[in-house]
């Protein structure tokens, strides 16, 4: 199964859901790889920590080889890198991914990533894609790749106006690019239940008959000290509130389609 995390407004939790489910999955006794598109590199770091800044071997480096001929090219897997916990795999992000983007697109690049991902895809079971906050090359890239789609949303109103673009976008590639494409739901980040407004917006939502996907994830200040630690919330602290909705969220994905 390939999941791509994706939403074009930034500060959503997109690195933060995608390293903590992928966590889950590697400790549930999936082979799991996380492919991280962002420039910014925060999935990388979040599981790296600073080890993220000495690879050798990036997903830049990947398509910058799909750029330049060479008589031996090194394979997709000489790109993923093990990270610190058991079964759980990085394609890690570099900054060098900003520059080369105009260059694949030009080129049309689009389908590399799937056909990366295909050759992979007898050694992992399950895949997490972190995006860029914006429709781009990678953007594109990975909702092609993946089978499913999962949309964070912050219960802030200026996300809610960005959702139904985000869902047409999501609808045109799926239609254009990746048939097996589907949104799989929209994971409610950062909730406040005490909080009017967060309940309004989401209650809104539903009533639309959006696919808002239950439980939600509470708003808690010890994601920041798992970022810091570069410790996904299973690993720094299994028992906290957060780290059992990251379990049960994955629990509900999972008895819906089997990883």
């Amino acid at each position: 199964m390939r999941r791509v995390v994706f939403n074009q407004k930034g500060g959503v939790g997109k690195s933060t859901i995608t390293c903590n489910m992928a966590a889950i999955s590697a400790s549930n006794g999936l082979r799991t790889l996380v492919v991280d598109l962002d420039p910014q590199g925060n999935s990388s770091q979040y599981l790296l920590g600073r080890g993220a800044d000495e690879i050798d071997g990036t997903l830049a480096d990947f398509f910058d080889q799909t750029l330049n001929f060479k008589l031996n090219p090194r394979s997709t897997g000489e790109f993923v890198h093990q990270t610190p916990f058991e079964r759980l795999h990085l394609l890690a992000s570099s900054p060098a991914l900003e520059e080369l983007a105009s260059k694949l697109e030009s080129r049309y690049k689009i389908y590399k990533l799937r056909d990366a991902l295909d050759e992979l895809g007898d050694d992992y079971d399950v895949v997490w894609i972190d995006t860029p906050p914006a429709l781009n090359f990678y953007t594109r890239s990975a909702l092609i790749a993946a089978q499913r789609c999962l949309i964070p949303f912050d219960c802030d109103d200026f996300s809610r106006r960005a959702l139904y673009s985000l869902l047409e976008n999501v609808e045109e590639i799926r239609s254009d690019h990746n048939r097996d494409l589907e949104v799989e739901g929209i994971v409610v980040n950062q909730f406040q239940p005490r909080a009017s407004l967060p309940r309004k917006v989401v209650q809104e939502l539903i009533d639309e008959g959006l696919p808002i996907i239950e439980p939600y994830l509470s708003a808690s200040v010890k994601i920041k000290e798992s970022h810091e630690h570069a410790k996904p919330m299973i690993h720094l602290d299994p028992r906290h509130k957060l780290s059992q909705e990251f379990i049960a969220l994955h629990d509900s994905l999972a008895r819906k389609y089997g990883t």
